[in-house]
């Protein structure tokens, strides 16, 4: 472990903080306005989060580097991030290469191409967008208007020498610069125009294209006004794919964030002159105990930092402000070269889309989950994983999970999902009415829960086969949602049924990174990004999912209950023609016996029911 550094040693300044591994690796980077302070509190165990601690615990050393103000200190540790990609930091899970339109500008004769990958010099980027077919689609449109060379450089010289051009000059899909059919300068303009189109500056290419058909149609050269006109319905079917989200002047980009203990999703909407003209998404895996302002940071740091990043726009909407505005707001004005505001909107249409982009990231987030639950190999990794890092005699290829749920004690449930596998199986789920704790009391419940689950078992398994049911079949690892106290309700239950050394238990923290076994005092920390921290999270979620949804059916139940309810002979169509007959249950309540029984159709019998049930 790094031993602490003398506070007098480390300098009152801004800068960036480095923490090496026995090896000399980094394997964490921050900033910080005062490293003296940010250092010092990373030795202050009564403050610093489990994960944290293992990261001190596992430095050998820590180094800072002091800078002149923390916009410097902010670019210092994204660089350093970036080439050293520390275990410790935020990192991205899913680096993907997303296609952009690009402009050659550095070529005699610039030329319109679909890319991906590092960004070169002397080309202009317009983008990303989300699918590789959408952008083709966009550009075969586009190349209608603006008949600009599509061709690689080879092949323009190879026409160039014969003097013949090819098939999309005669389609009317380029302009013929292989054989000087258009000049530098119209050329060039052309270029301009698509540049601007694709920076969402349709109005004026259309209102310039009206002019110049207008123009043709005046001098009777209706041919020309005919193809210009086709022109101007290719770009607005084109301009169709890029939804308008804004006013026509806005330029902004809207980031969706979603998240839970392991992972955060991002999503983006690029919006150029109120359309959405770029998209991207991607996920982080969340190494740190950091709050949602804090991954706002991060996603700005990746979105903007590298030399070759696209510039922010005007403005940029968060679901949370990040944890230092003035310095974000200070560094992306300079990167933009002009004022950059970061805005959290709070009514309006902002928040709607805002509200939009952040459900794609659900999706995005829940889609990523999928892939990684759907696939065997994964699957098969997380229950090996899952032995090693509890040291199970075997994979757990069966695995149940309890969750408590109440309201102020009452209504108190628990639930039992199950996973083999790898996979939830739906019809092994059970429910739990808790009947014998009072108040609120999650030991207990827990107690209640897996004794009965596993006295079904013990029953069940004495049973022939025929006559087995779903609880004869036990669990090889039994997980119950809390910490060490509803671990040692379970294991005070595997006790008393004899059954300790048949079935495994461990608990789940509530942080989700920790999980405890029997016996031991320090929890035990399954690596971040593994298949088996995967598996556990579903598993928490889902027994909390059905725990959740069992406790709300019964208190809906409870509310629509009625004072009628349980008087023999009183069904729910005999309450309800009383109560239209007399008014109302209060006026049930007070009604006396002779009245009651005065009613024809009410027999003597139920009538003393009602009358002894409220006196």
């Amino acid at each position: 472990m790094v031993a602490k550094p003398s506070p007098q040693s480390i300098p009152d300044t801004p800068g960036s903080y480095q923490f090496f591994d026995a090896h000399g690796q980094i394997i964490y980077v921050g900033k910080a306005k005062s490293l003296r302070s940010r250092v010092s509190s990373y030795f202050t165990k009564s403050v610093i989060h489990p994960r944290t601690a293992q990261m001190v615990a596992t430095a050998a050393k820590v180094e800072w580097i002091q800078v002149e103000n923390d916009v410097e200190a902010l670019m210092l540790e994204y660089n350093l991030i970036k080439k050293h990609r520390p275990k410790f930091n935020v990192r991205l899970v899913d680096d993907k290469s997303y296609p952009y339109l690009a402009l050659t500008m550095s070529e005699e004769w610039p030329r319109p191409i679909v890319t991906r990958g590092k960004k070169r010099k002397g080309t202009k980027y317009f983008g990303p967008y989300a699918h590789a077919y959408a952008i083709r689609n966009t550009l075969d449109e586009l190349l209608k208007t603006f008949p600009l060379r599509s061709c690689s450089n080879a092949k323009l010289e190879r026409h160039q020498k014969l003097g013949k051009p090819c098939l999309l000059f005669h389609i009317d899909k380029c302009s013929g610069p292989c054989i000087d059919a258009v000049t530098s300068a119209e050329y060039d303009k052309m270029v301009e125009s698509l540049a601007r189109f694709l920076n969402g500056d349709r109005g004026d290419v259309v209102k310039a294209l009206e002019d110049k058909m207008a123009f043709a149609a005046k001098e009777h050269d209706f041919e020309l006004a005919a193809r210009i006109r086709d022109q101007i319905r290719s770009i607005t079917k084109s301009s169709e794919r890029q939804s308008m989200v804004g006013q026509a002047d806005e330029e902004i980009d809207v980031i969706g964030i979603t998240s839970d203990e392991i992972e955060a999703a991002i999503y983006v909407f690029y919006v150029r002159s109120g359309r959405v003209v770029g998209q991207r998404s991607f996920i982080f895996d969340l190494t740190e105990d950091i709050s949602d302002a804090f991954i706002g940071d991060k996603v700005l740091e990746l979105l903007y930092g590298d030399v070759d990043a696209q510039p922010p726009a005007k403005t940029i909407l968060l679901p949370h402000t990040p944890t230092d505005l003035d310095l974000y707001s200070e560094w992306l004005s300079l990167l933009r070269e002009s004022k950059v505001e970061i805005k959290v909107p709070q009514r309006g249409s902002k928040v709607e889309l805002l509200g939009t982009v952040t459900k794609n990231a659900t999706e995005e987030l829940t889609k990523h989950r999928l892939k990684r639950a759907s696939d065997h190999n994964s699957r098969s990794r997380a229950l090996n994983e899952l032995q090693k890092h509890l040291g199970l005699k075997e994979a757990p290829l069966r695995i149940e999970c309890f969750d408590m749920s109440h309201l102020q004690g009452t209504n108190y449930v628990g639930s039992m999902v199950v996973f083999e596998d790898g996979l939830a199986k739906n019809s092994d789920y059970r429910r739990f009415k808790v009947e014998s704790v009072e108040g609120n009391d999650d030991y207990g419940a827990m107690y209640e829960v897996v004794t009965r689950r596993l006295q079904n078992y013990l029953n069940e398994r004495e049973l022939p086969s025929d006559n087995q049911k779903k609880f004869a079949y036990p669990p090889k690892l039994l997980v119950v949602d809390g910490g060490k106290g509803q671990l040692s309700m379970a294991v005070k239950a595997l006790e008393e049924q004899g059954l300790t050394d048949e079935i495994a238990v461990c608990a789940i923290a509530k942080r989700f990174e920790e999980i405890f076994l029997p016996g031991k005092s320090e929890s035990v920390m399954i690596p971040r990004q593994s298949e088996a921290l995967y598996l556990m999270q579903r598993l928490r979620d889902e027994s909390h999912r059905f725990a959740i949804t069992y406790h709300r059916q019964l208190r809906d139940k409870a509310m629509k209950a009625s004072a009628l309810d349980g008087i023999k002979g009183l069904g729910p169509k005999r309450q309800e023609r009383l109560k239209k007959e007399i008014g109302s249950v209060n006026k049930i309540k007070k009604t006396d016996l002779e009245q009651l029984k005065a009613i024809t159709w009410l027999p003597d019998e139920v009538a003393e029911a009602i009358y002894a049930k409220f006196h």
